[in-house]
């Protein structure tokens, strides 16, 4: 398949700050480094690294073989536009975002978004935020990302705007992200 995976990832300073009243930066560095790894390697068993793309001004430690997509700044939509329009650019004909923040996630969760034949989105546990986007290129070409408070809901509304199918993927490995020292509580309490 003529895919791109795309993770997008903040610089180290600047991530997991949700988290600061119970991770130090340091401690958020790694925890973003362990999660960035675990949805790389989940990624990469299915499409290899050459189909992987990080977007942002950071490989976090990874190998310089995994490609980097610039962000253009002014937040998610705009560079997940960007990333589209680059994919676009280069043949790709199916895309998927993927967070970088999914510590349970498997390869057989990112495979269940690459099996399908319209828009495919994965919500968080709560069934409000998007954390996984899997779009048919060039089919989606203008499809308008709307990542920010109830994204899932507008995203399912975008792929009826350009009238394609789409295909909600609820999967615990795409659904357990961790952006409040809640989550990340939660996720120890499931590893013991």
């Amino acid at each position: 398949m003529n895919c791109w995976i795309v993770i997008p990832v903040k610089a180290p300073a600047a991530c997991k700050t949700r988290l600061t009243p119970v991770l130090d930066e340091a401690g958020r560095r790694d925890l973003v480094a362990e999660m960035l790894h675990r949805t790389v390697e989940a990624a990469a068993e299915l499409v290899g690294m050459e189909r992987l793309r990080l977007l942002g001004p950071s490989r976090h430690g990874l190998p310089e073989t995994v490609g980097l997509l610039d962000d253009p700044g002014g937040g998610l939509n705009p560079a997940l536009a960007s990333a589209r329009d680059a994919a676009l650019a280069a043949g790709i004909e199916r895309l998927l975002f993927l967070s970088a923040d999914l510590p349970l996630v498997e390869a057989e969760d990112v495979a269940a978004l690459l099996d399908v034949s319209g828009i495919a989105a994965a919500p968080d546990l709560h069934g409000q935020g998007t954390n996984a986007l899997s779009l048919p290129l060039p089919k989606a070409a203008d499809f308008r990302f709307h990542y920010g408070e109830g994204s899932f809901a507008a995203h399912r509304a975008e792929a009826e705007r350009l009238d394609l199918p789409f295909s909600a993927i609820v999967r615990q490995g795409l659904g357990f992200d961790i952006d409040q020292p809640g989550d990340l509580a939660d996720w120890k309490w499931r590893a013991t």
